[in-house]
């Protein structure tokens, strides 16, 4: 009931409104019309007083009370009535209009000094929330629906209401832009004649100076208002989709269908299009609508030259015409550099992204110089391409400058030489002159603003492209490609039958899984696969999880895990979130505290919890803040906790130590949470997880699939029984309670709220002059002489064009003094030209060393920015989110290499017109000297305003912008671990509330730009309009000629006011992705200032001999000691096995041997003091191979040689030492001679996409081989161990020293000597056998609690 008597009074108000207005238009047309003409009187005179006051009370209450009085919504929501709501949602309509409901939160910001906060900006609309806008556009963008339609056409119809009104306002906004031309014909018009026969009271065509641009302003700003608030939904939107999409593609593949070159940079590929070519598209949005409504706009630039110039004008335009196809022509050329250009990015993105993944391995390898460098000739082609780009955006600028200006000169040439000797032709005077320049001047700006915007509009098209193509060819998993697949008989069971599974796209020669019979999977028990390296238990997973690619082999083929009752899953590469290990444990589930409790006891983590002051509390993620087997367990411990029916486990012991195994075993996989849970697990380890299978399939490297007890697959397999005896042997282990893994590599730094990661960093106020001159000293050698070089020549330009305008306001005034036969059209037609070919070719020479200048300055802080991320230190990136950096080196480099550069050009450019401008002012009107300067003061004054306001604005959206890229980046490493939880909605509801922080500072930001341009348009035009009146009313006796050309240069001064106050603060909005990069490179490096910095000599080194005395190191410069006062030597050949429990600072001893950490003491490597190398000269000297192997993308020889130092035969040897070809030998079916690795096998994602962990290993152990090394740090694997110990011991040569990190006794139980660690301290350090003499010594303990305790004597004696 109150909700419809709401809505029967809003209905009567719009009623009655309309009938006042109405009653308003006709006293208007009455009474008020009247008072604008010299000869009319008002019909209605004879009610005197009462009839203003009548006027005036109408006008009060048809139009100030409606356009004033707030909007509500009707009917009001509870949430309208009880929540905060956005100002602009109740703002007026006049409010609306000059976005005045902006003014409090401006003026707040405006006298802030401290950071603004998410907390503190309006409230989100409700039609702009996420989860209110996205629903309805997303099931139109769907790529997989039926019918899926190009990109956009979806936008277009998803927007279409939006875009109407937006078609409808730029028209209308083109036909005000004609009132001011208008103004100035009618008012030089009346200078000219006097005034006599002038009808209208020429105050009013003053006026029209100031309503004209004022009311075009006011539609342009709502025009822009709509079209922003499009660009920021269709930016999230976008993101949204982008991430749904990649969702639900089949990731391994890693490629468009048929497009080899494409799936090289894939990664690359995918943050370029959520970075960059998503704002890309979004942006298209702005321009489009302006290309289509300029048919329309031309239609009335000839009209109204017609009115002026006669049939003149068509000849004009028929020149006009006929020059079209050549920017068409241009602009095709440009597309295609554009087009090159944006595969250049893809490339660079993808080798910064990769370089990024693997970064702190090649810092301990010493490879970050050719890293950099690959990175850098990546960029340098990048630049090679922009710098054609913008040549060809020079040549199509001048193409449409010369089209409108060419035109104007044909059709005054016509105009003075046929026309005007014609009866009742006005001849070329200051009002056609002036009036008809205004226009084309108009036509010149609006065909260069479109010349300026043609680059965008390509980049925008191949961007949307782009989308198009990754959303409608990408290849997807089969659920989502309508694929039908065979049902068996019981829904309920798990397996296989007559299938085949591939990867599909350009590495389906790579791999192919082959299921002949049926393979079924015990329900409620644990089943095992087992197998060697490389035979497909992994794809054997990823097949019954749907993420291969399902190839039917018969009518029965079928495969089948139902998800009815969920599934977890750990994959065998642990993937972390960049949360708390809390919620990384809990992925969306309810905390309960019991199970919570006893899935941290089951998994081992209390005690790895205990070193963190945190807790669980603590965040970790992509980097270094977890050990690999802390990693393990915490990617178990979500498996286990998940309430799932099915659990699918890929080598959950691989990264563990025995006795965490044995506790793993022991309490997770017997306990209470896995019973009467189906649990399939992917294992090298059946020693010790065979008495807990009820089922095993075993995989032969023939292809051969076994499935059975234990005992029937190695009965009915020889090579599988071979691998599996071999795994057993390898497995040989035992440690004590004290005996684990390692630490992880930072367990101090972080707060009491367990963040590592440090909020992002904000600057307050304006950017920093350190920020401009970064840009500015690279521009040249000598900066202050080019800058000062290009200033003059644009100042030369200014005055040149400024001469121009003066130049035809004098051709015009010869009309006044001597018939028009006697003016030498001929010589004003070629000084005109002169003037323009002169300054066209002084434009052309500053942009082209403008464009040459901004593109070393891009080169020079993209290098440095690239060569900060390299040297800086393990700390700082364990601290920085990998989605930080990347969005640096996508859009802020972006909008470094274009809209700062071009932003800077225009605002030179518009600095110098606009002080010329004013300049040619004073010359005929000195008295508007100080009103031109206050006009300029306050709008200075606005633009304070505005940019205290802006700036905040924008650095809150860039910091916003990173989480959105993070989760995308996230859910993209870890989407085979999505999919199988079924977690998909819970990453895209957190992408939405991602969005909607982003959008919460976005609207506000684009709608500051709407206050600070109706406000600059009000001045502009108050200032045009009091100049014409003073012109015009003052007694001053400035000839028509000079009026009209004072006009000319007020309106063009007052326009550019408004633009240099706009170009200004965009450029400096602009800056802050310099600033943003700036600050990446005054971040914390590590130490290569030496005072007593040696080169070695080139023997050196000679041995692996290596001295330790006093070492002491820590994680940070302020930091407690982790290695307290380490002192041993080691000699040349001797190989040392390093022990201890977890925490005791095993890899912290790597790692301060390599200085990847501060350290004090001293380390002497074959005599020479470590401290005194270059870091480059001492990491590329010894070989680390870590626990997790990690690969570059390249082909296999690039991974082995990066520095092409060998030839083939010694890498092919060192493949052989480490066996790879001896694996691929074992079997004749799965590696046929095209699936065999080799040196020219590509390496595609790191390994990750089409290389096993085991292979990746065995890659990595060849790859120290082939470094020849004197010292090799070796951190011991799991899956491949015993392979890699048999070539540690017999392929390393008698002067290789090797120390290897232990994770198993039977490791290093023949090795020289062994080193036991505890809480960064030596406590044994001798060779096995005095160790095993030593009563009560901790390792002799170790060995005794061992369960193999003789099998190790054994090895020893």
């Amino acid at each position: 009931m109150f909700s419809g008597k709401l809505l029967s009074s809003k209905i009567a108000n719009q009623h009655l409104n309309v009938l006042l207005l109405a009653l308003f238009g006709i006293y208007t047309y009455r009474d008020l019309w009247t008072l604008l003409t010299f000869n009319r009187k008002p019909l209605d005179e004879a009610e005197g007083n009462v009839l203003w006051l009548k006027i005036a009370s109408l006008a009060v209450a048809a139009i100030v009370i409606p356009a004033t009085t707030p909007r509500r919504a009707y009917p009001p929501t509870i949430d309208d009535l009880t929540s905060e709501v956005n100002p602009e949602e109740t703002a007026s309509i006049i409010s609306l209009l000059t976005h005045s409901y902006m003014d409090s939160f401006i003026f707040r910001l405006y006298r802030k000094s401290t950071p603004l906060t998410q907390d503190e900006l309006p409230p989100l609309a409700k039609n702009d929330r996420s989860d209110v806008l996205m629903p309805d556009i997303l099931t139109i963008l769907d790529p997989t629906s039926k019918k899926p339609q190009y990109l956009f056409w979806g936008l277009l119809r998803a927007y279409r209401e939006r875009v109407y009104k937006l078609i409808g306002l730029q028209l209308l906004q083109i036909s005000l832009s004609f009132v001011a031309p208008i103004g100035i014909k009618q008012v030089l018009s009346y200078l000219e004649h006097g005034g006599d026969g002038a009808i209208i009271r020429p105050w009013v065509w003053v006026s029209w100076l100031f309503f004209g641009p004022f009311l075009k302003a006011i539609f342009s700003q709502l025009y822009t208002y709509i079209a922003c608030r499009n660009r920021l939904q269709i930016e999230g939107i976008m993101n949204q989709l982008l991430l749904r999409h990649s969702l639900r593609i089949r990731i391994a593949s890693g490629s468009l269908p048929d497009d080899e070159e494409k799936s090289k940079n894939f990664m690359g590929k995918l943050n370029n299009l959520a970075a960059s070519d998503v704002a890309e598209v979004a942006g298209f949005a702005e321009f489009w609508i302006v290309f289509l409504c300029f048919p329309a706009e031309l239609a009335l630039f000839l009209w109204f030259l017609y009115e002026i110039l006669q049939w003149s004008a068509f000849v004009g335009f028929g020149f006009m015409l006929l020059c079209v196809p050549l920017p068409g022509y241009i602009s095709q050329l440009m597309r295609g550099t554009q087009f090159s250009k944006k595969q250049k990015t893809d490339a660079r993105v993808q080798s910064v992204t990769e370089a990024l993944s693997i970064l702190r391995m090649a810092k301990l390898f010493g490879w970050e110089a050719r890293l950099q460098s690959l990175i850098d000739t990546k960029r340098r082609d990048e630049l090679t391409f922009m710098r054609k780009s913008n040549l060809y955006g020079l040549l199509n600028s001048h193409i449409n400058l010369l089209i409108p200006m060419c035109t104007m000169m044909i059709t005054y040439a016509f105009y003075a030489l046929l026309i005007q000797e014609k009866p009742n032709s006005s001849p070329l005077v200051a009002s056609v002159v002036f009036s008809s320049m205004a226009i084309f001047e108009m036509l010149r700006a609006r065909m260069q603003n479109m010349a300026n915007n043609i680059p965008t509009l390509i980049s925008a098209k191949l961007a949307l492209d782009r989308l198009d193509d990754f959303l409608r060819k990408t290849e997807l998993l089969d659920t989502f490609c309508q694929h039908r697949i065979t049902a068996p008989s019981d829904p309920c069971m798990i397996g296989f039958r007559n299938s085949r599974f591939k990867w599909s796209g350009p590495n389906n020669h790579i791999f192919e899984l082959k299921v002949e019979g049926d393979i079924t999977f015990h329900p409620n028990s644990i089943n095992l696969i087992v197998g060697p390296t490389g035979s497909g238990k992994t794809s054997l997973l990823l097949a019954l999880l749907g993420e291969m690619h399902f190839v039917p082999t018969g009518p029965d083929s079928y495969y089948n895990l139902p998800r009815e009752g969920g599934i977890s899953y750990a994959a065998q590469e642990s993937w972390i979130q960049n949360d708390t290990i809390r919620n990384n444990i809990l992925f969306g589930s309810r905390f309960d505290e019991e199970r919570y409790n006893s899935v941290l006891d089951q998994c081992g983590l209390e005690r790895d919890l205990s070193l963190f002051e945190a807790g669980d509390m603590t965040e970790v993620g992509e980097n270094l803040t977890l050990s690999g087997g802390q990693k393990a367990r915490v990617t178990l411990a979500r498996a286990v906790y998940s309430s799932a029916n099915t659990v699918l486990l890929d080598d959950p012991l691989s990264a563990l130590d025995v006795h965490t195994a044995k506790w793993i075993v022991d309490k997770c996989l017997k306990g209470k949470l896995m019973q009467g849970r189906t649990v399939l697990i992917v294992t090298h380890n059946t020693a010790l997880l065979s008495p807990l299978a009820q089922h095993v399939v075993g995989i032969a490297l023939d292809g051969k699939i076994i499935q059975g007890t234990v005992a029937d697959v190695i009965m009915n397999n020889t090579i599988l029984a071979a691998n599996l005896i071999e795994s057993e042997r390898g497995s040989l282990k035992t440690y004590s309670k004290s005996f684990g893994e390692e630490q992880p590599m930072q367990k101090e730094p972080h707060n009491s709220q367990g963040a590592l990661v440090l909020a992002e960093e904000m600057e307050i106020g304006h950017v920093s002059w350190e920020a401009f001159k970064l840009y500015l000293n690279g521009l040249n050698k000598r900066p202050i002489v080019f800058f000062c070089g290009l200033v003059t020549m644009m100042l030369l330009n200014a005055l040149n064009y400024s001469l121009q305008s003066w130049f035809l306001g004098y051709w015009s005034s010869q009309y006044d003094s001597q018939p028009a036969s006697s003016v030498p059209v001929s010589w004003f037609l070629s000084v005109y030209a002169g003037l323009l070919l002169s300054s066209m070719s002084i434009y052309s020479f500053a942009f082209t060393l403008w464009t040459f200048g901004s593109i070393r300055a891009s080169q020079i802080i993209h290098r440095s920015f690239i060569n900060s991320i390299m040297t800086s230190t393990f700390r700082w990136l364990d601290t920085t989110p990998t989605s930080r950096i990347i969005i640096r080196a996508t859009a802020d480099i972006r909008s470094i290499d274009d809209s700062l550069a071009f932003g800077i050009w225009r605002l030179i450019e518009a600095s110098v017109t606009m002080f010329v401008n004013l300049g040619s002012i004073m010359i005929f009107a000195p008295l508007f000297l100080l009103p031109g300067v206050t006009i300029a003061m306050l709008a200075v004054s606005f633009g304070q305003m505005y940019l205290s306001a802006q700036l905040p604005l924008r650095r809150l959206m860039s910091i916003n912008k990173a989480p959105i890229l993070g989760n995308f980046a996230a859910a993209v490493a870890g989407l085979v671990s999505i999919r199988a939880f079924g977690a998909e909605d819970m990453f895209l509801k957190e992408s939405r509330m991602r969005i909607d922080a982003w959008l919460r500072p976005g609207l506000p930001s684009f709608n500051v730009n709407r206050w600070i341009g109706i406000r600059v348009d009000a001045l502009a035009g108050i200032f045009t309009a009091a100049l014409g009146a003073y012109l015009v009313y003052g007694d001053n006796g400035t000839s028509a000629a000079n009026t009209g050309f004072s006009m000319t240069m007020a309106v063009g001064f007052t326009s550019l006011t408004l633009i240099w106050i706009r170009i200004y603060n965009a450029t400096e909005l602009e800056a802050n992705s310099l600033e943003r990069v700036r600050h990446y490179l005054v971040i914390e490096h590590e130490d290569e200032a030496h005072s007593e910095r040696v080169v070695p000599p080139a023997y050196w080194p000679a041995s692996g001999a290596l001295q330790v005395e006093g070492l002491c190191a820590r994680y940070s410069k302020d930091g407690p000691e982790v290695l307290h006062d380490l002192t041993f030597f080691v000699r040349s050949g001797e190989h040392i096995g390093i022990v201890g429990r977890t925490g005791s600072g095993k890899s912290s001893l790597t790692l301060a041997l390599l200085r990847a950490i501060p350290t004090s003491g001293q380390v002497l490597y074959d005599g020479i003091s470590t401290e005194k190398l270059n870091l480059d000269v001492l990491r590329s000297n010894i070989t680390i191979s870590p626990q997790v192997p990690e690969l570059l993308s390249g082909t296999l020889r690039s991974n082995l040689d990066p520095f092409s130092e060998h030839d083939d035969s010694r890498l092919n040897d060192a493949l052989r030492s480490a066996g790879l070809f001896a694996l691929q030998s074992q079997g004749n079916q799965l590696h046929t001679q095209d699936t065999k690795l080799g040196l020219d096998s590509e390496i595609r994602g790191g390994g990750s996409s089409n290389l096993s962990v085991g292979q990746r290993q065995i890659i990595a152990l060849a790859r120290a081989i082939v470094r020849e090394n004197k010292l090799i740090i070796f951190d011991e694997d799991h899956e491949t161990d015993s392979k890699i110990q048999d070539t540690l011991r017999h392929e390393l040569g008698n002067d290789v020293t090797l120390i290897t990190v232990a994770h198993r006794l039977g490791t290093v139980m023949d090795y020289d000597r062994i080193m036991v660690l505890d809480e960064g301290r030596i406590i044994e350090f001798d060779s096995p056998k005095r160790l095993l003499e030593k009563e009560g010594g901790v390792f002799r303990g170790l060995v005794d609690e061992s369960a193999d305790r003789a099998k190790l004597y054994a090895m020893v004696n």
